[in-house]
């Protein structure tokens, strides 16, 4: 597969689960999208630990071929078992130290299944597009309608008035594995670079 760059993305940061869920399908998609990643030469940036999906991913990643970036705090690297052979391995001290440097290294952003660590990631990212400190694109991977709640959440937010209207300029939905590619290939070009000194 040739390397995908129809917009600068040459490194993606994937937010998912330190668990793997009641529905296996989610081990699943999290493998299929570590191997599409790597045959792509797209890096993969990922929270660092060996349990859960984020384990799924990044080791079938590597198993294909893949670069591939762990960032763990170091309280959790014992707990979350931290994955020592990676292309490169960072420790750093808090979680917000981890989710400002995935954004760093990053050049678009996808949500897998997770539970509030994954939540509040991807919030993150939608409340720093919003404040203008990035547009660096986010693929939401709903199959089996997991991210529906956030989705209705987020619109519900809108027609309380309490955010503006969260459309393409902010995620894409995407309702399987095999469409990540295409959606990061029909992203909008990035305006400007990510300002995580303003975190």
């Amino acid at each position: 597969m040739a390397l995908l760059r129809m917009n600068s993305i040459h490194s993606v940061c994937v937010f998912c689960g330190s668990r793997t869920g009641t529905n296996p399908r989610h081990s699943e998609i999290a493998g299929k999208l570590g191997h599409i990643l790597a045959k792509a030469n797209i890096q993969l940036v990922f929270g660092g630990g060996g349990v859960g999906l984020m384990n799924e991913v990044a080791v079938a990643a590597m198993a294909a071929g893949g670069k591939v970036v762990g960032i763990i705090p170091d309280y959790l690297a014992e707990t979350e078992n931290a994955i020592g052979d990676l292309t490169e391995q960072i420790i750093v001290t808090s979680l917000d130290e981890r989710k400002k440097l995935m954004f760093i290294r990053a050049d678009a952003f996808i949500a897998l299944p997770g539970g509030i660590g994954t939540l509040d990631e991807v919030l993150d990212v939608f409340l720093w597009r919003q404040v203008g400190l990035h547009d660096k694109p986010l693929i939401l991977v709903n199959q089996d309608l997991f991210w529906d709640p956030l989705i209705a959440l987020l619109d519900h937010h809108h027609q309380e008035g309490f955010s503006p209207k969260m459309g393409p300029e902010y995620f894409t939905v995407v309702d399987t594995i095999s469409d990540v590619l295409s959606a990061l290939k029909a992203a909008p070009e990035p305006k400007f670079e990510g300002k995580p000194g303003s975190f």
